[in-house]
C-alpha cells in the first residue's frame, strides 16, 4: 500500500513538473492565457508551492502587467522560507522596488544553499536582468555557473546572449556566439534563431534587416507555432513600411496567440506603423472585450484624430479624450496627448479650446517645441487672429528656421494683418526657398502691388508674369491656378496696354479667354486693340 500510495505521488509530481515546464514554454511562446490557465491549475492542485506563484508572476511580468506580478510574488514570498522560490520571490519584490542591494543579498542567499541547481542559477540570472539594477556582471557571473553545471542547456546560453547584449551592444559578437550555441544543442531552435535576428535588426541597416528578415523566416519553418518569431518578424516589416507582409506576420502570430494582450500587442504595432483606421477598429474591439487601459485610450485619441474616413472620427475621438485625461496618471501623461487632444478639436470647430491644449503640449516637450509653435500659430490664422499668429511664427523662427509651408503660412499672416512690407519680404524668402512654388510668386506679387497700389513703379509686374507663365498650359483651370491665372493676367494686360505693347497684351487675353471663356470683357478688350 505505502509502495502504491509512493508511486501515485511520483506520478503527479512529474505531471505536475510537466504541466509546469508547459506553461514556461508557453509563456515563452507568448500564449499568455494558455499559460495562466496552467499555472492556476497547478496551484489550485498545490497552493504551497511557491514556483507556480512565481512562474504566474512571471507570466503577467512579461505582459507587461506589473502590479498582478506582484500580486503573485508577494503570495510566492509567504511560503515555506525552507524553499528556495520563496526567497527568490521576495528578492524579486526587493528588486523592482529598486532596493538592489537587499535584492542581491537574498539571491546569493538561495544560491549559496543550492550551489547545484542550475534552474535557480537560471531564475536568478533572469531576475536581475528584468529589474533596472544594471548588475550585469553579476548576472553574467550567475549564468556562467549555470553553464558550469549544465553545459546542455539551451536557456543557459539565451540568458547569457541577453544579459551580454544588456551590458553593451559592443558584445554582439559574444552574444551571437552564445545564440548559436544554443543552436548546436537544438538546431531547431526558433528562440536561438529569433534572438540572432534581434540583434540584426538593433544594427538597424538595409543589410542587416535582410540577414533578420532570413533568421525570422528559419525559425518560422523550423517552428511553425513560436509566435515571436512571426510578432518580431511582423514589427521589423511595418517598420520598414512592407505593410502587407507584416500584416500576413501578424495573421500568423494571431492564429497561433489570439488573446485579448496579443491583440493588443498587434494594435502597438499597426500604431507604430501608422495604420490609424486599423488601429481604431482593433481599439474599439478590445475595449467591447473588456480590454483597457489608458494606454488604448491613448492609442484610439490619436488614431481618431489621423484617420478621416469617418466624419464621426473627430467626435468619437474627443470622447475617448476625455476618458484618458480622466484616468491617465498624471506623470504619465506626454506632450503629443495635448497635441491630438487639440487636432480632434479643431476637427470639430474648436479652434479656441484647441490652443489651450497646444500650450499644455508646448510646456510638456522637450525635443520639438517648436512644432507645437506652428501648430498654434495655425489656430490663430484658422480664427483669424493674425497677429497672435505672427508671434507664434516669429517664436518659431527664433527657435529654427522656417521651412517653405512655415514661410507662406507666415507671409500670409502678415498680408491678412496688414504688414505689406513684411509680407513682401517674407514671400522673398519663400521664393528663393521654393523657385517652383507658383502661389510664392503670385503672392510675393500681391504684397508688391499693395505697396505700390497706384502703379507708379509696377513693382507686382516681375512676379505676377512669372506665376502667369509658370502655370502649365493644362493646368491653368485647376484649383487655385485659376484665379492665380486672372489676377496677374489683369494686371499684366492693364500694364501692356499703358506701355503701349498691344501685342503682348493681345497674347495675354488669349490665354485669359481660355482659362475663363465665359467673361466677355476679355473679348471686348481684345476687339479693342484690334
Amino acid at each position: 500500500m505505502k509502495k502504491l500510495f509512493f508511486l501515485v505521488l511520483l506520478v503527479a509530481s512529474f505531471s505536475n513538473a510537466q504541466s509546469l515546464q508547459n506553461a514556461i514554454k508557453l509563456t515563452d511562446s507568448e500564449q499568455y492565457t494558455l499559460a495562466e490557465k496552467e499555472l492556476k491549475d497547478l496551484i489550485k492542485a498545490d497552493a504551497s508551492k511557491p514556483e507556480y506563484y512565481y512562474y504566474l508572476a512571471e507570466n503577467f511580468s512579461e505582459r507587461n502587467e506589473i502590479d498582478s506580478a506582484l500580486v503573485y510574488l508577494k503570495l510566492a514570498s509567504t511560503k515555506d522560507v525552507a524553499l528556495p522560490f520563496t526567497i527568490i520571490s521576495q528578492a524579486k519584490i526587493k528588486l523592482l522596488e529598486k532596493d538592489f542591494n537587499t535584492g542581491k543579498v537574498l539571491l546569493d542567499q538561495v544560491l549559496t544553499s543550492n550551489k547545484k541547481n542550475d534552474e535557480l542559477y537560471r531564475v536568478a540570472t533572469k531576475a536581475l536582468l528584468d529589474s533596472d539594477s544594471k548588475l550585469f556582471d553579476e548576472a553574467i557571473a550567475y549564468i556562467d555557473r549555470a553553464i558550469e553545471l549544465n553545459e546542455k542547456n539551451e536557456d543557459n546560453y539565451l540568458l547569457k546572449g541577453d544579459a551580454l547584449m544588456l551590458r553593451s551592444t559592443a558584445n554582439v559578437n559574444e552574444a551571437i556566439k552564445n545564440y548559436n550555441f544554443v543552436l548546436g544543442i537544438n538546431p531547431k531552435s526558433a528562440r536561438g534563431l529569433v534572438r540572432i535576428a534581434k540583434i540584426y535588426v538593433r544594427l538597424k541597416s538595409s543589410s542587416s534587416d535582410s540577414s533578420a528578415n532570413a533568421y525570422f523566416m528559419e525559425a518560422q519553418n523550423l517552428d511553425p507555432n513560436y509566435a515571436p518569431a512571426y510578432r518580431e518578424h511582423a514589427e521589423l516589416l511595418m517598420s520598414a513600411n512592407k505593410i502587407k507582409r507584416a500584416l500576413d506576420n501578424w495573421k500568423k502570430y494571431l492564429e497561433i496567440n489570439n488573446s485579448l494582450e496579443a491583440r493588443y500587442r498587434y494594435m502597438t504595432t499597426l500604431f507604430l506603423g501608422k495604420q490609424y483606421c486599423e488601429v481604431i477598429l482593433e481599439g474599439v474591439n478590445l475595449k467591447n472585450n473588456g480590454f483597457s487601459n489608458f494606454y488604448v485610450d491613448r492609442m484610439l485619441m490619436s488614431s481618431y484624430s489621423e484617420c478621416t474616413n469617418d466624419k464621426e472620427n473627430a467626435t468619437k475621438g474627443l470622447t475617448v479624450s476625455e476618458g484618458f485625461f480622466a484616468k491617465v496618471p498624471k506623470e504619465k501623461i506626454i506632450a503629443s496627448d495635448y497635441k491630438y487632444r487639440a487636432q480632434l478639436l479643431t476637427a470639430t470647430g474648436k479652434d479656441s479650446l484647441a490652443i489651450i491644449e497646444l500650450n499644455k503640449g508646448y510646456e510638456l516637450e522637450t525635443k520639438n517645441k517648436s512644432e507645437y509653435l506652428i501648430l498654434i500659430a495655425k489656430s490663430y490664422s484658422k480664427l483669424k487672429k493674425h497677429d497672435k499668429a505672427i508671434e507664434y511664427y516669429e517664436l518659431k523662427s527664433k527657435e529654427s528656421n522656417l521651412n517653405a509651408t512655415e514661410l507662406f503660412d507666415l507671409g500670409r499672416a502678415y498680408y491678412s494683418a496688414k504688414k505689406y512690407q513684411l509680407a513682401d519680404t517674407t514671400f522673398s524668402k519663400l521664393n528663393v526657398a521654393a523657385p517652383n512654388y507658383i502661389p510664392g510668386f503670385y503672392w510675393k506679387g500681391n504684397a508688391s502691388y499693395q505697396l505700390d497700389p497706384k502703379n507708379e513703379k509696377w513693382l507686382a509686374k516681375a512676379h505676377y508674369e512669372k506665376a502667369f507663365f509658370m502655370v502649365k498650359p493644362e493646368e491653368r483651370t485647376q484649383g487655385n491656378n485659376k484665379r492665380i491665372m486672372i489676377d496677374c493676367g489683369k494686371y499684366l494686360v492693364e500694364y501692356y496696354i499703358r506701355n503701349k505693347d498691344n501685342t503682348k497684351a493681345k497674347e495675354i487675353l488669349l490665354v485669359l479667354t481660355e482659362v475663363d471663356p465665359a467673361d466677355a470683357q476679355f473679348k471686348k478688350q481684345i476687339s479693342e486693340l484690334k
